[in-house]
This record gives C-alpha cells, sequence and structure tokens, in this order.
C-alpha cells in the first residue's frame, strides 16, 4: 500500500477514535451511564448563628437525598457586599438554582433581581428582599412571633401584678425583616397591657458575643427589669450571662427568646432547664427549600409564591415532648 495511503487511513481512523471518545464525554442527561446534574448555590447571611448552622445542615442533609444535586455553600460573615460578591460569583459560575438567605432586604434586591431575572429560580429564606423578582420565599411569619411573645408578657405582667412591667429588647440585625417583623409584632402584642413599657432596646445582630455586653450595659442602667426580649435564644442566654457578670438576680426576671432549635445547646434545653421562659420554634425551611428546588429543576413545577412555617409557643409545661417532636437527642 503506496505510502499516501496509509497516512490517509490512518488520519480516519484517529478521527474516528476522537469523535468516539467526544460522545463518550457528552452522554445524553438520564442515560445510563450518567445522570443530570444540577448546581445550586446556597449563600448564607452568616454561619455565626446556631440557627444558620443549623439551617445549612438541614438543607445540606437534605441535598444528600439527592445525588443529582451539587450544592456549593458560601457565609457572607454578617456583610452585605461580600454576599452580593458571592451571588454574582454563582450567576457568573451558571448555578442552576439560587437559594439565598440575605443579610438585609435592602442591599440584597437587585442582585436576587438580577440573578433571577437572567431565568435562575430564586429560592429566598427567611430574610426577605424588596420586590417580587425571585421565585419562592420560604419563611415563618416573624410578626405572628413576636406578636405571641407581646401577648405573652402583656398576660405575665398582669398577672404578676407588674405595674409598669419593663422590659429590656434585644433586637436583630438593623434592616433585617426578621428583626423588624418580632419587633413590630412584639409591640403590637404587648398593647393589651398598658402597662407593659419597653424602657431599653438595642440591635445586638442576632450575635451572642455582641447581645452580652449590651444586655450589660441595659441592665446596670436599669435597676427594675420585670422583662428579656430576645429577638433570639442566644440573644436571651446572653441577657443571662450578663446578668451573672454583674451578679443580678433574674429568678423573678421573665426571659423570652426565639428560634427554639432541637439541639443540646438550643433554646428547647434552655427553657428545660429553666434559663429562658419561654422561646418560640422558628423552623430554618432548608428542608423545605431542598424538596421545592428538585421539584423546579427537575419537573418544571411551579411553586407558589411563599409557604409560611407554623411557630409554636414553648414553655416549660410543652418543652420535652416538643424537643421529642422535632428530633431532639
Amino acid at each position: 500500500m503506496p505510502h499516501r495511503r496509509l497516512v490517509h487511513l490512518a488520519l480516519i481512523l484517529l478521527s474516528t477514535a476522537l469523535v468516539a471518545c467526544g460522545s463518550t464525554q457528552q452522554t445524553p442527561p438520564g442515560s445510563a451511564s450518567g445522570a443530570k446534574k444540577f448546581r445550586i448555590g446556597m449563600s448564607q447571611a452568616n454561619n455565626a448563628e446556631p440557627w444558620r448552622t443549623a439551617m445549612n445542615a438541614q438543607i445540606a442533609a437534605a441535598a444528600a437525598q439527592h445525588p443529582e444535586i451539587d450544592i456549593t455553600f458560601t457565609d457572607a460573615k454578617q456583610n452585605n457586599a461580600q454576599q452580593v460578591t458571592d451571588v454574582e460569583q454563582f450567576i457568573s459560575s451558571g448555578v442552576d438554582l439560587l437559594i439565598i438567605s440575605p443579610n438585609e432586604a435592602t442591599p440584597l434586591t437587585n442582585v436576587v433581581a438580577k440573578a433571577y431575572d437572567k431565568g435562575i429560580p430564586v429560592i429566598v429564606l427567611d430574610r426577605k428582599v424588596n420586590g417580587d423578582k425571585y421565585t419562592l420565599w420560604i419563611g415563618a411569619d416573624n410578626k405572628l412571633i413576636g406578636r405571641k411573645a407581646g401577648e405573652y408578657v402583656a398576660t405575665w405582667c398582669k398577672e404578676q401584678k407588674h405595674a409598669p412591667c419593663s422590659v429590656i429588647e434585644l433586637r436583630g440585625l438593623e434592616g433585617s425583616t426578621p428583626a423588624l417583623e418580632r419587633g413590630d409584632g412584639f409591640r403590637e402584642g404587648i398593647a393589651a397591657n398598658p402597662d407593659v413599657k419597653i424602657i431599653a432596646s438595642q440591635n445586638a445582630d442576632w450575635v451572642y458575643d455582641k447581645a452580652v455586653p449590651l444586655a450589660e450595659a441595659m441592665l446596670k442602667a436599669n435597676v427594675a427589669v420585670d422583662v428579656i426580649y430576645g429577638h433570639n435564644d442566644p440573644m436571651g442566654e446572653a441577657a443571662i450571662t450578663a446578668a451573672k457578670n454583674i451578679t443580678r438576680d433574674l429568678s423573678k426576671t421573665l426571659v423570652l427568646g426565639i428560634d427554639a432549635l432541637p439541639t443540646p445547646d438550643g433554646g428547647i434545653q434552655s427553657v428545660l432547664t429553666n434559663r429562658i421562659n419561654v422561646t418560640y420554634v422558628y423552623p430554618t425551611g432548608g428542608t423545605q427549600a431542598i424538596e421545592w428546588a428538585v421539584k423546579i429543576l427537575e419537573t418544571k413545577a411551579t411553586p407558589p409564591k411563599e409557604i409560611v412555617l407554623e411557630t409554636e409557643e414553648v414553655t416549660n409545661a410543652n418543652a420535652a415532648a416538643i424537643y421529642q417532636k422535632y428530633g431532639g437527642k
């Protein structure tokens, strides 16, 4: 066989092999040798709060049940600019779906809208953004929770015959929707008892370490404090620590929190050990987010615009049962 024909035949065989290799790498989605993988970006506001750590854990556990899901987490560390950057990177990397728990509403609204406008489904967890450019919001009714806490305080103050009944409030991050709603709802709830007065209020940004010195300062400045309202359980615990630091007796003071995590160091255990008196279940929505993400990605399901998760009031009378109900160990 002439040399030129041998070279030509070799080139044909090489081209055939390359095409075969290429077709192997481009297996159609759902075929026996390779299923479609979906990339999800999870933008967390911060990992410093135990409740957010629980949210991430629930998302990861739910995603692990779906081998077709590949999820990446980021931590904005309560920095709005960092969270915008995190979401921008998810957009540019071409994620199939975005889950975000915004640090604050207004600073994150535009970048969430950008993802949504590019056709990326967006599931917003817990804290909201402004407008309606997102696919689904999942969270509890923070105003309702705040109102329930306020109503409990109004009744307790009346029963204890405190008139006036002095309240100090440790609020969440200014500009975050739960902080605004838990504060507004609480004020609606205490309105039933005009003797209840909020005498001091500070933003501790949901963080235990920041709440301790703020609670110390408020307790030192106010000799008579009947109620401590923490917008989450860690801030309620911080007030207890602050009282110990300044040798302040809180045995006759009502302490309320929100979250009620069913963990050894969570709010339900705080109630069981008579530290926090009352807390409210605040579900993370992590499991529901993955359930809906799978429906959206795999079946093109159209979700409702919002899913409101239920809460429960936790007192010493029902704390053990609720701890068991939510899988506490």
